[in-house]
């Protein structure tokens, strides 16, 4: 039965249970002749349909109401989530309206990530296959090649078993890169903070980075001020985000140039490290992505540079977990300015 439908029939046995009872006190009161009996009974039989068909159209905005709940709760569904429940009525439609459109709003905002989520699974499907099918081709060639005897001197020997060292490698870092983000994403991914002054772990950093700092010929300058807070970080963490960044600005960093960082503290509880290099810089309408999985600025010069798409991506989630934020400014032909926060130590 209907909502509407069970509130009138329950308004109608309250109306025939009040005129039953008024029946049979008109009929007790003797003083009352017939007259005026009929006339008793006719003006509560004429104010019992006043008040039905007054509480039939009362009723009606409250049916009006569960009506498009319903109409939107299908619609729903059916995987249409424009639609919003307006949100008028009694104070309680009102609240029900409400929760019913923020619901409508997370389901469909739930559903937008879980497309997003397949579409960036099937990307990095089809990424990984893409960049482990290319190094493994190079090295099966060279092996065939070496397996068949065709190589006669020995500097064309020295040269293939190089290649396949350097695909190796590129393999190796690859598979580094896609652990570490499987640990991010599935929240089993630990740090352990603790204060930690920057000034050491940038030379530490730089230190492990030496060999391609001085093959790329780039000179390396540090700017930061006489006293440094201590950030309270987990210091082999950071010192990837470092890693990661510092290495993104060699690769795109012409031989000789410069690549600057810059330390600085924030009026808020942070402290900024800035990356500052004098590389070929991003197209303003990639900005927006270059911290995605897999993202490349121009993909197939990116990956003659050798770079997998996936160090920055990991750097933002290192960020992100130490509760700072990461970003980039960047004009095309200038260079890029790749920056992130960290916390300071409280002590």
């Amino acid at each position: 039965m209907r909502l509407r439908t069970q509130l009138i029939a329950v308004n109608g046995i309250s109306f025939a249970f009040i005129f039953v009872i008024l029946m049979f006190s008109y009929t007790q009161m003797v003083f009352f002749n017939g007259e005026a009996i009929l006339i008793l009974l006719l003006v509560t039989v004429g104010a019992g349909m006043v008040s039905f068909f007054t509480h039939y159209f009362l009723t009606r905005p409250i049916q009006q109401a569960i009506q498009r709940i319903s109409l939107q709760s299908k619609a729903i569904a059916a995987g249409e989530f424009d639609g919003r429940v307006p949100v008028i009525g009694p104070m309680e439609f009102q609240e029900l309206a409400n929760n019913f459109n923020e619901m409508n709003h997370n389901l469909q905002e739930s559903f937008q990530k879980l497309h997003q989520s397949e579409a960036s699974r099937k990307d990095l499907v089809a990424n990984i296959s893409h960049d482990l099918r290319t190094p493994l081709t190079s090295i099966q060639s060279f092996v065939e090649a070496l397996q068949d005897h065709v190589i006669e001197d020995e500097e064309t020997l020295r040269k293939y078993l190089k290649t396949i060292q350097l695909e190796t490698q590129r393999i190796s870092h690859l598979i580094n890169d896609l652990f570490q983000l499987s640990q991010l994403d599935s929240g089993i991914y630990q740090h352990h903070p603790e204060p930690y002054h920057l000034d050491n772990l940038i030379v530490e950093t730089l230190e492990t980075l030496t060999f391609q700092i001085e093959k790329n010929k780039i000179n390396i300058i540090v700017d930061m001020p006489n006293q440094i807070p201590a950030v309270f970080i987990d210091p082999y963490k950071i010192k990837q985000v470092l890693i990661n960044l510092i290495q993104n600005a060699l690769r795109y960093s012409r031989i000789g140039s410069t690549i600057k960082i810059k330390i600085e503290k924030l009026e808020k509880a942070s402290v900024k490290v800035t990356l500052i290099d004098e590389g070929e810089g991003i197209p303003e309408k990639d900005l927006s992505s270059v911290f995605n999985r897999f993202y490349r600025v121009e993909k197939s010069r990116n990956r003659g540079h050798g770079g997998a798409g996936l160090g920055l991506s990991i750097a933002k989630s290192i960020v992100e977990r130490h509760g700072g934020a990461i970003g980039v400014d960047s004009k095309l032909g200038e260079g890029s300015s790749f920056w992130f926060t960290l916390p300071k130590y409280q002590s």
